[in-house]
């Protein structure tokens, strides 16, 4: 059995290499770039109008004689003299004779005859050329997380594509006889099965797609063959039950019979002690408690930082912060403690129904509190560490 710290350094030193694919810029979305990218052009590319209103031709008076118009995208070029003025909008060029825009409500127009309210300066509302970026500058660094801004600003460079680091996918293993879908009738010895749908809503919120459901019945050979498939297909698999040591969990065995290597087994924690993580090649698989909490906090400490890492993501595992407990907490443990826990104003409240089974306080909990094993007494105020989730 290992520590959490422990299990962590395992995992960090354990991971495969990461890979790199070319994808279009829709498809790139919460993906994170692989490497640098510079502007292949100036924004804006010309001189171009902040408002709408009339491009001058700066001169003594406030009277400008109008000559025509410019829209945004116009391609045609004007040549002012002083003392004239075109009416241009947004986005449009503004001709390299002209020294400023006026907006149009500071205008008044009478028989083609612009009359300003008040001279404006040389360069207002003017975008110069390469005001956003320059050509051959840094539009954005390696590892940065594409958002929607991202890739609005790429495809504001030109780009239809990039190279980011590709996401892992994934294979999610169920086993259990007693476990019946939700929808059908509950018999005597059944459960319904919730770590597969729990599993899936948790990767989908981490913008994690690839996700492919492999049902196991408690059987060697059944185990076995789907955890083969799932190995074969996926970079990453996480297995729920059939790692304890009971008569019917072939997980552990068939893991054995694959040739995975047992990266550690066991973690002195509570929930989640029978987590097992192992690799083969570059694969990691990850056998998760059967029991819905213990699951889903192994997931949120140990498989979603792996999978971070894994899709180019500049973070570690023991991502826990300090914060204030809200109350009194005695301490009297053999194992490391995971406890769900609620934030509320910057302070930490443990939350009832702590056990590994139970998902009721889990669902309104957005963080896990860390307390290491020992019997010692937090009072109010006292830091603690907790994990946001």
């Amino acid at each position: 059995m290992v520590s959490v710290q422990d299990a962590f350094s395992i995992l960090k030193n354990s991971l495969p290499e990461y890979k790199e694919v070319q994808y279009t810029l829709l498809q790139a979305r919460n993906h994170v770039l692989s490497q640098a990218i510079n502007s292949p052009v100036n924004m804006p590319p010309f001189r171009q109008s902040a408002m709408d209103g009339f491009a001058l031709c700066l001169h003594d008076t406030l009277e400008y004689d109008i000559i025509g118009e410019i829209k945004a995208g116009d391609t045609h070029q004007m040549t002012l003299l002083p003392g004239q003025a075109i009416k241009i909008f947004t986005g449009a060029a503004v001709p390299d004779s002209a020294q400023a825009v006026i907006q149009i409500e500071k205008t008044s127009v009478k028989e083609g005859i612009m009359y300003l309210h008040e001279q404006p300066k040389s360069g207002v509302n003017v975008r110069p050329i390469g005001e956003q970026i320059s050509e051959g500058g840094l539009a954005l660094e390696k590892g940065t997380m594409l958002n929607a801004a991202a890739i609005g600003f790429l495809a504001g460079l030109g780009f239809t594509s990039v190279m980011v680091y590709k996401k892992p996918s994934i294979g999610i293993v169920i086993t259990g006889n007693e476990l019946i879908k939700p929808g059908n009738t509950l018999e005597y010895g059944k459960v319904y099965e919730s770590n597969a749908i729990m599993l899936q809503s948790a990767l989908n919120d981490a913008y994690f797609d690839a996700i492919t459901l492999y049902e196991v019945n408690d059987d060697f050979e059944n185990t076995k063959n789907k955890l083969h498939d799932a190995l074969s297909d996926n970079d990453v698999v996480l297995v729920s039950g059939g790692i304890s040591v009971g008569d019917y969990d072939f997980v552990a065995r068939a893991l054995k019979e694959l040739e995975v290597e047992t990266l550690f087994y066991k973690v002195n924690q509570k929930p989640g002690k029978p987590l097992f993580a192992g690799k083969l090649q570059d694969k990691i698989i990850f056998a998760l408690p059967g029991n819905p909490a213990a699951c889903l906090t192994c997931f949120y400490v140990y498989v979603l930082p792996t999978l971070s890492i894994l899709s180019g993501k500049a973070i570690h595992y023991n991502q826990s912060k300090k914060i204030s407990l809200a109350h009194d907490y005695s301490v009297s443990n053999t194992r490391s403690q995971f406890l769900k826990a609620s934030i509320v104003n910057d302070e930490a409240t443990v939350l009832s129904h702590q056990n590994s089974s139970m998902l009721n306080t889990f669902s309104v909990a957005n963080a896990l509190l860390y307390l290491s094993e020992g019997e010692y007494e937090l009072e109010k105020g006292a830091k603690v560490d907790i994990y946001h989730i």
